[in-house]
């Protein structure tokens, strides 16, 4: 029976068992008899019973592997109940049942009561306690344990520091872990598999990782799953490609080239790396898929996400909720709304509705499709709603451009959870790209994130100076950007923005500079705001050069906004004919803002033949846009050619363009904290109070005509004083 145990065959123990009853045996025969139930009730049960009968329950042995095989099959009330008939319960029994624990708490107690009995630990006792210290409350018993083991001599046990060192991973105490396991005298796999695993589940100790790996191949361990997934994955951490590959060819000669989980992380490698290709060919070799394969190929290539969704389940691999993120995922990144929609209704079908990440997910979706009444749909039927829900829908508002509807979720949100550094992240966009929200709700958001201690996050700061630049007051956007404690690549490139929305050419080359020497790559944003200032500023010859640093020195792809700034910056210059042979050489068609800067550099310079071209090109194009009506229009009139004037204006009625109203903002400091700004256009008098407004209009007028003169006259201004007429003051109109 003994040498079928070994060799894993406990069905041929049990039969032998069954064959010899009549024939009589001792204690340690049913005992391997109920180690061979492997946790089978149904058998173990039986033998029970006649253990009962017989009366082997009596001995210690026996009941102790009862009460192990009760454990084994979850059923430990049955295996406690044993346990507290027993007379004279040894180490083995205390052992047994302190395995048998599913919660931390419990099993410290039962501990306890261990020690108060006068029961010693062994090894066993020590490994198993070890592993239930994971928490605050449960690592401070593991260091007593520690010190235990240390004071009684088990520290030279494989088993007991394994499982110390596994401890201390979970706690995320790395260099206390190193340290127990520099001392062990001897290790074996489990132990450099232990170590492995701390440094790789860590997140950031990749390097840790591999080195550890690169030791335990020079020591001659033999490697196992286990440590090539640990190894892979944090050549994943570290997108070290060609490690990865080395590695992936060891595995392959050591004959673990199939294995799910190792298979698994290549997939996961070869897919950081951006090496798609080599992590469908890993997946395609795969003998056994599961869920976790699926999933992680599904994340991989969004392309075919769809497609390996409907193999997956044709496989009989049944989704878990991360299945569902990254298809989702890869639906809205692709825009497919038809099986958005599929999708959704299969969560429903299959109650993953209660999971809310992919609830979270479905509200990132139709907020791609721009479809804000499905994602709000999906938010109301929640639950529960978790701060992230809420961040899910503020930032679907705000990338529809609904900034209002994304500050008032907001408000809501702060009511009900804390808000994090994405909630701040996306309410402060909004009310940077809006128009009709006043400034002072982002001065409350800024004084909420400082009460939180949240003003020193790199995501919050960027966001803060995005929006004060936005809004016109680049002295706080400064303010926030030299008190970040860390400079994002976003942050450079929100502060260089800035200046060149403000016109400062001379800020944004500085900046500009001093992120280069910062060591702070600059993307193709970075670009466009440094061409912008150089147009504005006539510097065509330094817009030639960083045009092509930018192409062949930081290998980035110009967009059609920058062919734009570039054939703006011509034609600011002058220099129409070299703007037009630009146009020429852009790949594909060139777009609409490409064409209207150039048309806008007709106008200026009165170029009409050029201008003509271009803007039939534009009408063709887009043939209800009245931006190149307009400016065809002004550059006809600005000749004096009035019939094509009369002619472009009679086209623009027949077709049905109408010019678009110019709209300004201004803040009334209402008293009762109104969220929005007051929208005027030329000529407005809708607004109640509009004689007062015209008339303060006027008195401002005749004031800068006044100290115009006076400048004009070398008087140096000193001071404006302050109007006031009827009931309305300046103080109280804030533009």
């Amino acid at each position: 029976m003994l040498n079928y145990l070994r060799r894993n065959l406990p069905f041929q123990v049990l039969d032998i068992f069954k064959k010899h009853l009549q024939l009589g045996f001792d204690e340690v025969t049913v005992a391997l008899a109920l180690k061979a139930c492997h946790g089978d009730t149904k058998p173990g049960c039986q033998i029970h019973g006649f253990a009962v009968s017989s009366g082997f329950i009596s001995y210690i042995t026996v009941s102790n592997s009862l009460m192990n095989m009760y454990c084994k099959s979850g059923q430990f009330e049955r295996a406690l109940c044993i346990f507290q008939n027993l007379i004279d319960p040894d180490i083995v029994s205390w052992n047994t049942v302190l395995s048998g624990f599913q919660k931390s708490e419990d099993a410290l107690s039962f501990a306890l009561r261990m020690n108060l009995s006068g029961v010693v630990f062994d090894p066993v006792s020590y490994t198993t306690l070890l592993a239930f210290c994971s928490d605050n409350e449960g690592f401070l018993f593991g260091l007593q344990l520690h010190s235990l083991v240390t004071k009684f001599g088990f520290g030279c046990e494989v088993f007991v520091g394994n499982a110390l060192i596994s401890m201390y991973s979970r706690c995320r105490l790395l260099v206390e872990a190193q340290r127990v396991f520099d001392e062990m005298p001897n290790r074996d796999l489990v132990s450099w598999n232990a170590i492995l695993s701390g440094y790789t589940q860590e997140g950031d100790h990749g390097l840790d990782a591999i080195f550890a790996f690169i030791e335990m191949v020079r020591e001659g361990m033999k490697l196992d799953h286990v440590s090539f997934t640990s190894a892979v994955s944090s050549c994943g951490q570290e997108r070290n490609l060609e490690l990865g590959r080395q590695m992936h060819g060891l595995i392959i000669k050591t004959g673990y080239g199939r294995h799910v989980s190792v298979c698994n992380v290549l997939i996961s490698l070869y897919s950081k790396c951006e090496v798609v290709e080599d992590a469908k060919l890993v997946f395609q070799i795969m003998n056994d898929r599961n869920v976790v394969s699926w999933t992680t190929m599904i994340s991989v290539d969004e392309e075919d996400a769809m497609s390996l969704f409907n193999e997956m389940r044709l496989d009989g691999v049944y989704p878990n909720d991360v299945t569902f993120i990254g298809l989702i995922h890869a639906i809205s990144i692709r825009t497919l709304v038809k099986q958005g929609q599929m999708i959704h209704g299969f969560c429903i079908k299959t109650s993953f509705l209660s999971e809310p990440n992919v609830c979270n997910s479905l509200i990132t979706m139709y907020a791609k499709f721009e479809a804000m009444q499905d994602s709000l749909k999906v938010f109301k039927e929640l639950n529960y709603r978790e701060i992230i829900s809420w961040n899910s829908l503020i930032s679907g508002y705000a990338q529809n451009g609904l900034s209002q509807e994304a500050l008032f979720t907001f408000l809501s949100a702060i009511r009900e959870s804390k808000p994090n550094q994405y909630t701040f992240g996306s309410v402060l966009s909004a009310i940077g790209a809006a128009e009709d929200i006043s400034l002072k709700q982002g001065q409350r958001c800024h004084s909420y994130l400082i009460k939180l201690g949240l003003d020193t996050d790199p995501i919050v700061s960027g966001a803060l100076l995005d929006m004060y630049a936005k809004r016109g007051n680049i002295c706080e956007s400064q303010k926030v950007f030299n008190e970040s404690p860390e400079r994002t690549q976003f942050a450079w490139t929100a502060m260089i923005s800035a200046y060149a929305r403000h016109g400062d050419y001379e800020s944004v080359i500085k900046f500009f500079k001093e992120m280069e020497m910062e060591g702070v790559r600059p993307d193709s944003i970075t670009f466009l705001s440094v061409l912008t200032a150089c147009g504005r500023k006539g510097m065509v010859d330094v817009g030639r050069q960083l045009f092509d640093s930018m192409v062949k020195e930081y290998q980035i792809e110009p967009s059609p906004e920058h062919y734009s700034c570039m054939v703006d910056m011509l034609g600011r210059a002058g220099r129409l004919e070299e703007a037009e042979d630009l146009v020429g050489q852009i790949p594909g068609q060139p777009g609409m803002s490409v064409l209207q800067s150039l048309l806008g550099a007709c106008r200026i310079h009165g170029n009409v033949e050029m201008g003509e071209r271009v803007a039939d090109a534009l009408m063709e194009m887009e043939p209800t846009e009245s931006g190149s009506y307009v400016l065809m229009s002004n550059l006809y009139a600005e000749k004096g050619h009035w019939e094509k004037v009369a002619k472009i204006r009679k086209g623009m009625r027949d077709k049905g363009v109408r010019k678009e109203i110019g709209f300004s903002w201004v803040d009334t400091s209402d008293a009762r904290g109104s969220l929005c700004l007051y929208k005027f256009s030329s000529g407005d008098m809708s607004h109640p109070q509009s004689e007062e407004i015209f008339r303060m209009a006027e008195c401002l007028g005749l004031e800068m005509k006044v100290l115009r003169e006076r400048e004009s006259q070398g008087e140096s201004i000193c001071k404006i004083t302050s109007w006031k007429m009827n009931t309305l003051e300046p103080s109280n109109l804030e533009v």
